[in-house]
């Protein structure tokens, strides 16, 4: 065979698919009836020409209203086309878009917007309860209605132009990590990029989806998790970029994701694992019902996935199962299905040009099979936290820096988590690792949801305590209390099980699916003195 080839129809060497120009303007330029968007909650389909357009068109509003490159950019939004949009006029002005959790309190979104300096807030009327009561940006913006004091998303972009607008720059979004501290903490990265087009910058992602295997110009990503999450907008833009067209969901639902994996054949999405154990508990015929073939790569990051949760999802879904671990602050390691498979448990290995480091409280560090303090190294600093220096140095020894979770090396490289550092139970002096004792508890049939913490105990310091969330239906007694207590012990070294079992109606997870243990250990802990 020849080594000259067609290429849109031309004559001339062939190339491979990731050394044409993508990312979302290099499509909408170069293949303007790609679909872009597949399926949202508003039911409408857009190509990528289509879809580039309502961004132009809202950087052209945005700029007559007075915003200008580095201006701070708050939404409050819900899964949809509204959040893509947005996202994308800011990667072409250089606004630094701060995505906030829709479900926060009024007085915690009202709080980041003081802290941002926001000059611009777009609020979903859905939200108007919360978000809505917040007017300290100079610009406020309502979608999906009026808002009192806001101006209607349509009547700011009327009349303006889809056409690209001039002078566009890149810039990097500013955002708010679900962090413990009480006080909002924002990833601040280098925002000064006038020379860098943002054509080449969205065409740079590629990279990013290459790692993960995400195809170019082929099959279609499911946004499943809250699109205002840095870790599912690192995944579903990284296949918008490289072409992939989007299925976005307004909320998760275990059976309507199943339905729209087939019907869109879908190839790659983002999941977490509290959404894998709620597949799991689809009725048989429901699980079966649906062809799920397409599937190619899903990854799930952002909280431990337990091991036998994961594998019933290999052995559902096949090896298409792929776990990130890092936070916003920066990606750690990547665990493909065969590592996973062939090391149950582990996070992966390093990504390229990141080191992983384990140190112990002295900053030594620890060899294979060792636990500590798990240290990210990229070989310099590449963030820091906004207006606060002392928690940026709290975080960093040196280039290194930790997001608070404890782990182990193995001999080959892989990273294996224990848990949080904060989270850790100290028991008789002997250290618990929670996530291990909860990953024990969801192998219980009658157990939807638990949490794990330490409780106060005059004789050992800490408790183990597990405060579970039964399953609909069941009977939450002492006789069950008993009986997951003797599960544990089947299971477990008999340190670790808890000594005491209480039952929630519910149990509050973020949507990323990370339990909000606070609020439990400080109703445990109330009226304490934990001093030594």
């Amino acid at each position: 065979m020849s080594a000259a080839g067609t290429r849109d129809g031309k004559r001339g060497p062939m190339k491979h698919p990731w050394d044409r120009p993508l990312g979302v303007w290099h499509i909408a330029e170069n293949h303007p009836d790609q679909p872009a968007i597949a399926a949202c909650p508003t039911g409408e389909v857009l190509s990528y020409a289509q879809l580039a357009g309502r961004a132009h068109q809202v950087v052209h509003a945005g700029r007559a209203a007075g915003l200008a490159y580095g201006d701070v950019v708050a939404a409050v939004l819900p899964n949809g086309l509204d959040m893509i949009v947005w996202m994308l006029a800011a990667s072409e002005t250089g606004w630094r878009l701060t995505t906030l959790n829709p479900m926060a309190a009024a007085a915690e979104i009202e709080t980041i917007v003081a802290h941002a300096g926001a000059r611009a807030l777009v609020v979903s009327t859905e939200y108007a309860e919360r978000a809505g009561r917040v007017v300290s940006a100079p610009l406020l913006v309502s979608v999906g209605g009026e808002l009192p004091g806001y101006r209607r998303q349509e009547d700011l972009v009327a009349g303006h132009p889809t056409t690209k607008p001039a002078e566009r720059r890149a810039g990097t979004p500013l955002i708010y990590t679900s962090g413990t501290t009480g006080r909002p903490k924002a990833i601040a990265r280098n925002a000064s990029m006038p020379d860098v087009d943002p054509a080449d910058m969205a065409d740079a992602t590629k990279l990013f989806s290459q790692a993960f295997r995400f195809l170019p110009l082929q099959g279609a990503h499911l946004i499943s998790a809250g699109m205002h999450h840095g870790g599912c907008q690192g995944f579903f833009m990284g296949a918008l970029h490289v072409g992939q067209a989007l299925v976005i969901m307004k909320r998760f639902d275990p059976e309507e994701t199943l339905r729209l994996i087939e019907k869109y054949r879908i190839t790659t999405g983002y999941l977490v694992p509290t959404q894998f154990v709620r597949l799991l508990r689809l009725p048989d015929d429901v699980r079966t019902r649906y062809d799920l073939s397409s599937l190619q790569v899903v990854v799930h990051s952002a909280a431990p996935c337990p091991p036998e949760v994961k594998r019933q999802m290999f052995a559902w879904w096949g090896p298409v199962i792929w776990e990130t671990y890092g936070g916003t602050e920066g990606a750690a390691t990547i665990a493909k299905p065969h590592h996973w498979l062939a090391r149950p448990g582990t996070v992966g290995r390093p990504v390229r040009g990141v080191r992983v480091r384990i140190l112990d409280a002295d900053g030594r560090e620890l060899g294979p099979g060792e636990r500590g303090t798990v240290y990210i190294d990229a070989g310099a600093r590449t963030f820091a936290y906004r207006d606060d220096p002392e928690q940026t140095e709290q975080v960093y020894r040196g280039s290194a820096f930790t997001i608070g979770d404890i782990g182990h090396l193995d001999a080959d490289g892989f990273l294996f988590l224990s848990d949080r550092a904060k989270d850790m139970i100290i028991t008789g002096g002997t250290n618990v690792y929670p996530a291990e004792v909860e990953a024990a508890l969801l192998g219980h049939p009658a157990v939807a949801d638990v949490a794990v913490v330490g409780a106060p105990d005059p004789e050992w310091g800490e408790q183990v305590r597990a405060v579970v969330q039964p399953e609909p239906g069941v009977r939450a007694d002492d006789e069950l209390a008993a009986e997951l207590i003797a599960y544990c012990r089947a299971r477990l070294a008999s340190y670790k099980c808890p000594r005491v079992v209480e039952f929630r109606a519910a149990l509050l997870r973020t949507e990323t699916g990370k339990l909000s243990k606070a609020a439990i250990r400080a109703q445990l802990w109330a009226g304490v003195d934990r001093r030594v």
